[in-house]
């Protein structure tokens, strides 16, 4: 609104731009107002749930628990597991209740529990702890999930509900039964009836027999084995469920040796697939390979180092350069020793062998002869749970999916490149590749630089599952050599498929062989079987390989 103001009427101007102000705050006040007095409402009815807390009486704080329940305050989460950890207190000046963030030494840091707002560090002699007995604690637990069930996200609400199995009373399955008819989620009703079922079995009820069959819940199977002790139908019908379930236990447990299995053939892939390369264009018996998977490894320590605070990113960079590191290493080792050592595999054995004790040395030097640990980010931290009784590790996920692109990589590589073309000559046939033009030398080069890189790749996949230290290439360099050997030398397919079931073979065996053993056994195979395939399962091609 506009108002002209002359000379004359300047003090006229002046009131009525008052009463304008005036007005304008005078609506602001209107407005306000209702947001005010909810917020003191709010204030007064949580004070009045706390105020409930504070008396001698434990039954009378079982009530006032339950009225917290009830309420559906975003704040009753927050005020059970104080109470429950004892860090819900009241001030004995002002009354007010506080929740205690830190309880050591004499001034305790406490933040206000109606509003959250921090208020400081208070004396703990100017406290009065709210006190609950053993059976309260019981009921806060409870509470704590009953909570979650009505406040909480899905993720939430489903794991308070299977914190329910094996906890619900009588009191508190009237209020399960409630919930169950608002509850949307398909897998938290799953959950709700099956805490309600054990109740009901304790109960002795049929019904609740058949619920609970199939269940792979460790606390459904406590349930069923205490029953299944018993006499009658109910422990009849206990012990059939038991049985059915224990198959599929067996189903879960072989799906685990599987999974371990092939992760750790993954890895394996990882170790032996650049050594195929090498080796089978070379025919070099490179014993430094297992120092070069090491120098990966390190690499992604040492990208951790310079990335503090970042282990995610870290990783991701780690590859190119544990890549390069490994690769550029490789070279120097093909073109300082190994061309020199063509045609005489004993002595390049040896002089790698020497190589191998150089670079190990080199690192205890430079780094530490101490074992390092390499942070694993979130994203590759926790688990997959495909049912109660298996769940996948993300890490070795991972690292299966890597080895995949690697190898799929290698493959286009081999298929697609010129490089590809040319190593696939010298590998059938050295003497024509030469004879067409192909400089052999250039392609040794390349070729052991590539494998030498793969290696690298795969110290930074270890470096997910396992310390990196010195000596971390000597536990993989002679299962390297046994996948190579038989898979069929220099061919990709064969490491992938030797790789795979060597690990998988390994996992079935060490649980009832032991680790050495099950290695002595999976050694014993592999003579057994080179003496019939002498060539491997995929055995190269060319008069080279005839020869």
């Amino acid at each position: 609104m506009r108002i002209p103001c002359t000379l004359m009427g300047q003090t006229r101007c002046h009131a009525a731009m008052t009463r304008i102000v005036n007005l304008w705050l005078l609506c602001l006040l209107l407005i306000a107002l209702p947001f005010a007095a909810m917020a003191q409402d709010d204030a007064d009815d949580g004070q009045a749930l706390l105020e409930a807390l504070d008396v001698r009486s434990f039954q009378d704080k079982a009530e006032a628990i339950e009225a917290i329940i009830q309420s559906e305050d975003e704040r009753a989460n927050d005020w059970l597991q104080a109470l429950l950890d004892g860090d819900l207190q009241r001030h004995k000046d002002d009354g007010r209740f506080v929740i205690i963030t830190d309880n050591v030494g004499r001034e305790w840091p406490a933040r206000d529990a109606l509003t959250g707002e921090d208020v400081g560090e208070i004396s703990r002699r100017e406290l009065s702890r709210i006190d609950i007995n053993n059976a309260l604690r019981s009921q806060l637990r409870s509470a704590l999930s009953m909570v979650e069930l009505y406040t909480g996200e899905r993720d939430e609400r489903l794991d308070a509900a299977e914190g329910l199995i094996g906890d619900v009373d009588d009191e508190l399955a009237d209020s399960l039964e409630s919930r169950l008819d608002d509850e949307a989620d398909a897998d938290v009703r799953n959950r709700l009836n099956q805490a309600l079922a054990v109740y009901r079995l304790e109960q002795g009820e049929m019904d609740a027999v058949e619920t609970l069959s199939g269940s792979l819940n460790s606390d459904v199977r406590i349930a069923l084995s205490r029953a299944a002790e018993g006499e009658g139908a109910v422990a009849d019908a206990a012990r059939a469920a038991l049985v059915d379930i224990e198959q599929k236990l067996k189903v879960n447990r072989g799906l685990e040796t599987l999974y371990f299995g092939l992760s750790m053939g993954s890895v394996l892939v990882l170790a032996a697939i650049g050594l195929a390369i090498t080796f089978g264009v070379m025919g070099v018996i490179n014993m430094a390979h297992g120092e070069l998977i090491m120098l990966g490894a390190y690499s992604t320590w040492m990208m951790q180092q310079l990335l503090p605070g970042h282990p995610g990113l870290a990783v991701l960079l780690s590859i190119p350069v544990g890549f390069l590191v490994s690769a550029l290493v490789g070279v120097i080792i093909e073109r300082s020793v190994i061309q020199h050592l063509k045609g005489r595999p004993l002595e390049t054995l040896l002089a790698t062998f020497g190589v191998s004790l150089i670079l190990q040395q080199l690192v205890r030097t430079v780094v530490s002869p101490l074992n390092r640990t390499v942070t694993t980010p979130e994203w590759m931290s926790g688990s997959v749970a495909i049912n109660d009784a298996l769940s996948l590790t993300l890490n070795r996920l991972y690292i299966m999916a890597f080895a995949v692109l690697v190898f799929v990589g290698l493959i286009l590589i081999m298929r697609r490149t010129r490089l590809g073309l040319e190593v696939r000559a010298v590998t059938q046939n050295r003497a024509m590749a030469r004879s067409m033009g192909i400089r052999a030398t250039r392609v040794d080069i390349l070729t052991f630089a590539l494998g030498s890189g793969v290696a690298g790749l795969a110290g930074v996949a270890l470096a997910q599952l396992t310390n990196v230290g010195p000596n971390l290439g000597q536990s993989y360099i002679i299962d390297s050599f046994m996948v190579v050997v038989f898979g069929g030398v220099g061919n990709l397919w064969g490491t992938l498929v030797a790789g795979l079931s060597l690990g998988v073979i390994n996992q079935i065996l060490e649980p009832w062989a032991g680790a050495v053993l099950a290695k002595i056994l999976v050694l014993v195979f592999i003579i057994l079987f080179i003496q019939k395939r002498p060539r491997g399962l995929f055995p190269q091609k060319g008069r080279a390989a005839e020869g």
